[in-house]
């Protein structure tokens, strides 16, 4: 079977100026073709089209769910980034003063997994989670394999340059 090269995901905005702006000038995201209902971006080479949605009111419903004692807001979509890159973004977004739907932190600590992450919203509500593994071969692993590289020290990559807690609100 051939490699995956691209994931392509459509996702409903309310108002595709309003997320234009977001995608591209907040996350940096390059844009692609558009018309007067949809926008392409390339987001971190994987294909991401924003439609305008009805004017109904209502995109989707969300819940929170719950991710080993932390909640979540399910539907997310997002990028697994290496670390410089997550530290880019995350202090991107920060620089824009966009607040953090869930500020950067470190989850799974000590354990299978552990990695870093952010959660933002983009104007419309869509929830987008950005991560950064200790060790990205461990992405879908159940135990922490020796064998797997330590790619950065995620306690740093998660600290906050100017000490407040990450919150632009």
């Amino acid at each position: 079977m051939e490699a995956i090269r691209q994931f392509h995901l459509a996702i409903p905005v309310r108002d595709l100026e309003e997320a234009r702006r977001f995608y591209r000038d907040v996350l940096g995201a390059s844009e692609g073709r558009s018309t007067p209902n949809f926008i392409d971006f390339n987001f971190y080479g994987h294909h991401l089209v924003l439609h305008a949605a009805p004017d109904d009111g209502r995109l989707f419903h969300t819940f929170r769910s719950d991710f080993h004692g932390e909640e979540v807001q399910v539907p997310h979509f997002g990028m697994n980034l290496d670390g410089e890159a997550w530290r880019t973004l995350a202090e991107r977004i920060k620089s824009h003063r966009y607040p953090f739907f869930d500020p950067p932190h470190i989850r799974l600590e000590g354990k299978p997994g552990e990695h870093a992450t952010l959660f933002v919203r983009d104007p419309s509500g869509n929830a987008l989670e950005f991560k950064a593994f200790r060790n990205h071969d461990e992405v879908f692993s159940k135990i922490f394999d020796p064998k797997t590289k330590d790619l950065l020290g995620l306690e740093k990559l998660a600290v906050n340059l100017d000490g407040d807690d990450g919150n632009a609100e």
